[in-house]
């Protein structure tokens, strides 16, 4: 075997929390997976070193919340999604107020703090109808975040509307809103996008709804959605636009920044794009590359949804601070033949089996307990 030292400094500047280049991330990708796995997880340590009073290494938190899906009916049409529906379907819906303040309800009970409310892009509620829904929630549920909109539905009530983003997250901020969702990032490759989402935002797009809400103040979660038609080099093409938004966010006084990044697998079945899935392995090598890379985001969630229990604890060894929801509702992955389910108590056992002290956050993961 002939010796690397340019690999050496490599791992060692990795060790060392600096930053990193697509070239360089391309040959970390190729390490054995363990090693891998190892620098991942000292960039974890690092990234949470000074959080929780200094004990920020021992802690894993999790959060306790909903997946609301307002509606199913959508008109983008992507191949990777087995959940949308078109208006004349006979389980095509769009939800009450009534069902609403039960799912709501029901999650306070369970000592939730927040929702996850995203739909389709139905081409017909008005921007009226949304102001309502967050103004209802937001008066009658007032201490309960609004974790809602994905980017690609900001897009669409741009066109919908025919306003300016600004002008629509700001409106929607003033009714209720707390909080957007990384939703619809998949890959910020265009190249990607056209393939398995043609009629869907495309990635400035996407970008450019993160960068209105980060400067008005608006936290985001960032997410990508692989193991379907894009490559390894446009997996660390998608981490570099997420890095570089982060980068001009943290620079807005505002203090609006993506607080977290989540990646997941492809579920194939029940969707129209033929694509080959890929497993575990490859899951906790794309998420470990993530956490080295994006070393500007404080916090990495596991996809235990996507993985199973078992996988998604696992994820915590693999540069994951996070162990995500307890996904009280999960509508979409489920449509495509996922169905993990977990409460508050395998969290907490699942976190505590690796030596961690499990904690309860928010979505601006300050500890509720």
């Amino acid at each position: 075997m002939i010796y690397d030292a340019s690999l050496d400094d490599l791992l060692q500047k990795t060790w060392d929390g600096k930053r990193i280049s697509q070239a360089e991330a391309l040959r970390l990708y190729n390490l054995p997976l363990e090693e891998l796995g190892a620098l991942a997880d000292r960039r974890r340590q690092l990234a949470k070193a000074k959080d929780f009073n200094g004990r920020g290494n021992e802690i894993i938190t999790y959060i306790v919340d909903r997946n609301v899906n307002y509606t199913n009916v959508c008109n983008v049409y992507c191949k990777f999604c087995a959940f949308y529906r078109v208006e004349k379907d006979s389980d095509a819906y769009v939800i009450t107020l009534a069902e609403l303040d039960k799912k709501i309800e029901e999650t306070i009970a369970l000592g939730g703090t927040q929702m996850l409310m995203q739909g389709g892009h139905h081409p017909r509620l008005t921007k009226q109808w949304y102001l309502d829904l967050l103004s209802h929630v937001k008066s009658k549920y007032p201490e309960f975040n609004i974790h809602g909109f994905s980017p690609s539905e900001f897009v669409h009530f741009q066109e919908v509307f025919n306003e300016p983003l600004e002008k629509i997250i700001s409106d929607f901020r003033a009714a209720g809103l707390g909080s957007i969702p990384g939703g619809g990032g998949e890959i910020l490759v265009d190249r990607v996008r056209k393939r398995i989402s043609p009629l869907k935002a495309m990635s400035d797009d996407w970008l450019e709804v993160m960068d209105v809400a980060h400067r008005l103040g608006l936290f985001s979660s960032a997410t990508m959605m692989f193991g379907h038609v894009e490559t390894v080099e446009e997996r660390i093409e998608h981490l570099e636009r997420l890095r570089a938004q982060q980068d001009k966010s943290l620079t807005y006084p505002s203090g609006g920044r993506f607080t977290a990044f989540i990646c997941w697998t492809f579920q194939a079945e029940h969707t129209k794009l033929k694509a080959p899935t890929v497993g575990a392995h490859e899951y906790l090598r794309t998420q470990a590359l993530s956490r080295i890379y994006l070393d500007n985001f404080t916090n990495v969630q596991s996809s235990w949804v996507t993985q199973g229990l078992e996988i998604g604890q696992v994820a915590l060894k693999y540069g994951a601070n996070d162990l995500g929801s307890i996904m009280i509702e999960e509508n979409v992955v489920s449509q495509a033949g996922t169905t993990f389910r977990m409460g508050t108590a395998d969290m907490k056992r699942l976190i505590a089996e690796l030596g961690y002290e499990p904690r309860q956050r928010d979505n601006w993961y300050r500890l509720v307990n």
